[in-house]
């Protein structure tokens, strides 16, 4: 958000991915170009794309294989890069196209790569 390279969402915000599945990640970012592609309306409803980060926080009653699953039809629906957040495992796994999904035990911050330059996730406060 700082540097301007996008658009920051909460769990409050839907999207209509491309696939037809309506979802609201726990957070997620849309690339700049993207969102100012967008009219006027289709920022007011169900946006109507797949984000380019999300990160998705397992909750106890959230079920890790539902959650895995729709951590992969976002990468599936064009999503560049994915956190999957499990504080009970102490594991974030990490998700990329056309790569294996990387588990980290605990790691003190996570950073957006070359999607979001910059973005350091200090993972002290999740926990």
């Amino acid at each position: 958000d700082q540097n301007q390279l996008g658009e920051v969402f909460d769990s409050s915000t839907g999207f209509t991915l491309p696939s037809g599945a309506d979802r609201s990640p726990d957070v997620s970012w849309v690339e700049k170009s993207r969102w100012d592609a967008l009219t006027k309306d289709q920022r007011e409803k169900f946006i109507p794309l797949c984000p380019d980060f999300v990160i998705e926080i397992l909750s106890p009653n959230d079920s890790l294989k539902k959650t895995q699953k729709k951590m992969q039809e976002y990468i599936e629906n064009g999503c560049r890069l994915g956190w999957l957040i499990n504080r009970k495992k102490q594991e974030v796994e990490i998700y990329r196209p056309g790569q294996e999904v990387e588990v980290l035990k605990f790691p003190q911050t996570l950073g957006g790569e070359s999607i979001i330059p910059g973005f350091v996730l200090n993972m002290q406060r999740i926990c």
